[in-house]
């Protein structure tokens, strides 16, 4: 009886082994940044996947998207509709990973990484950080959403010329402030990150 057990006990840690294997396989890290799938894939995608960095009390912020572009459709209102949760980008869900404690407009986040995604309007966008990681972007469902740790109203902006291809980056504002800014189309969105106190 106890060489059965142990038998089903190696049996069953092999089935755990292999799916923590799975599991590993189904995600990946380039350049800090996690992906779904084959590395060799990456190069084949649409929306190329990117990151961008900024310093925040001496350490990195970093922020991994991936980059859809226009190709002549109308995008906010249209392919990005107004008042519906978007996943501020393509495939992956939009991360943003937080080397210190820090105050995302006027939301305060720990140390580590989030999920961010947006509710645009034609005047203002709702900006969330969220803490379920490691995930699809889309749907942005109630599921995903129960893990809301708060959010953020900003106002449009018009750029001044059409950004063809999604973009964000950061923009120095301050001691220990940086500007958070999303440009597509003729929008352009920003909240401040700033290191929290």
């Amino acid at each position: 009886m106890k060489i059965r057990q142990l038998t089903n006990l190696l049996a069953l840690c092999g089935v755990i082994g292999a799916g923590r294997l799975e599991q590993a396989r189904a995600g990946a890290l380039a350049g800090g940044c996690w992906y779904r799938g084959e590395r060799a894939d990456l190069a084949k995608r649409k929306s190329p996947l990117d990151s961008v960095a900024g310093s925040l009390g001496g350490a990195e912020v970093k922020v991994c998207y991936s980059r859809p572009s226009a190709h002549g459709r109308t995008i906010m209102g249209g392919l990005v509709p107004f008042d519906q949760p978007w996943r501020l980008g393509a495939n992956e869900a939009t991360t943003i990973s937080l080397p210190v404690a820090a105050r995302l407009g006027d939301v305060v986040l720990k140390a580590g990484t989030y999920t961010l995604y947006a509710i645009p309007g034609a005047k203002s966008w709702q900006l969330v950080a969220n803490d379920s990681l490691q995930r699809w972007g889309i749907p942005v469902d109630a599921g995903v959403r129960k893990h809301d740790v708060g959010t953020v109203t900003v106002p449009v902006e018009q750029t001044d010329a059409p950004v063809e291809t999604l973009t964000i980056r950061f923009e120095a504002a301050g001691p220990n402030t940086l500007s958070l800014v999303i440009e597509w189309e003729r929008t352009r969105v920003r909240t401040t990150l700033k290191q929290a106190s």
